[in-house]
């Protein structure tokens, strides 16, 4: 290599030395954009709202057939925000519609959880997943219709303190084409909170939780390591609401407590199937609010049981939740795994509710 070459080489390393070290000084200091944190986005969706619905009645098949049903939403907060359940009751040309979504944030991903379910069965269904940007909730789901996977997206746009619309559209095409299916114009009645108040016969009202309503004293003793053998258990103290859905056909449980092994806030939705005549009971944890798979059950004799199958730690279990000691001012919880297909039960978590009394009293 010549002498006259190694000098350009030396004189080009000593010009892009300053320049790379500006490049990167400047990549040092730019500023980061903190992560939008969105847990009250649906703050504006609190209180009474009037809607006005078109509901397409035979969705992709090119038909163009809507029929149009006005309907009443209340909408009231969970955790402060971070949650909130919608319960709708509308009437139309078809009959009756009642139903609830139950929205949860989850503080990691910056997402909404929104899970619908129907008085008619009471099941909660698969979530819808997504977030707000740029003053519009989207919102996407993978779901079976009539034998085909499509895809579902849900929109609520031009929102205003007094009125938002919303948009539920199917594709099955894999997100090319959207046919909408449900729209509808919500306009505010009141900023007040309250439940719907249905009629409801005797024939489909369920009322085995109602002695669970109000507001409750909650002591909980957890389990640290189940189904290991060992015998250390860590306490907490706090409060449960109960309040009720459908007429007490659903219910929504709210827990808070705190002990020496941190903060528990969680909320559980409780479903009567008028069909099977038996209760689902789904949790969710404000740490990810995400929705466990549904206990199933009913209540005999004064006790409810409730039984489902997980995976934990590996294995597939059996979960039992039971309800027992219940009086008009006092009851107990228990959850017990098995991993011998329910031969022998370890219990790992206990609650007991003591009504709060009034201070009348």
């Amino acid at each position: 290599m010549t002498r006259l070459r190694i000098k350009w080489i030396y004189l080009l390393a000593g010009l892009l030395v300053p320049f790379s070290q500006t490049v990167m000084s400047q990549v040092k200091t730019q500023p980061t954009s903190p992560q939008r944190d969105g847990q009250h986005d649906f703050d504006f969706n609190v209180g009474i709202w009037k809607s006005h619905i078109k509901r397409l009645q035979h969705p992709l098949t090119n038909s163009q057939e809507w029929i149009e049903v006005t309907g009443t939403l209340v909408v009231s907060k969970v955790w402060n925000g971070r949650a909130n359940l919608e319960e709708i009751e509308a009437d139309g040309p078809t009959g009756h519609l009642e139903g609830l979504t139950l929205r949860l944030y989850n503080p990691e991903s910056r997402q909404w959880y929104l899970s619908w379910a129907n008085s008619n069965d009471g099941m909660l269904g698969k979530a819808m997943v997504g977030e707000f940007k740029n003053g519009q909730g989207v919102f996407y789901d993978q779901e079976m219709f009539k034998g085909r996977s499509i895809l579902v997206r849900q929109i609520y746009s031009d929102i205003i303190p007094n009125s938002y619309h919303f948009d539920q559209s199917f594709s099955d095409d894999g997100g090319k084409t959207w046919e909408s299916n449900w729209v509808a114009t919500v306009t505010r009645e009141s900023e007040g909170q309250r439940t719907l108040q249905q009629t409801a016969s005797e024939e489909n009202r369920q009322h085995d939780f109602d002695f669970n309503f109000g507001n409750r004293k909650t002591h909980v003793s957890r389990l640290k390591s189940p189904l290991t053998s060992t015998t250390n258990w860590v306490e907490y103290l706090g409060t449960s609401l109960v309040r009720p859905v459908w007429s007490g056909r659903a219910s929504l449980f709210e827990l808070e407590v705190d002990g020496p092994a941190g903060h528990i806030e969680g909320v559980g939705l409780r479903l009567y199937n008028p069909q099977s005549h038996q209760w689902s009971l789904n949790w969710a944890s404000s740490r990810d609010g995400l929705m466990t798979a549904p206990m199933i059950g009913e209540f005999k004799s004064g006790q409810g049981i409730f039984l489902d199958r997980e995976d934990f730690n590996g294995r597939t279990i059996f979960v039992r939740n039971g309800f027992t000691g219940i009086t008009s001012n006092s009851s107990r919880f228990e959850q017990s795994f098995s991993d011998d297909g329910g031969k022998t039960w370890e219990t790992n978590w206990i609650m007991t509710f003591t009504r709060h009394k009034d201070r009348s009293e």
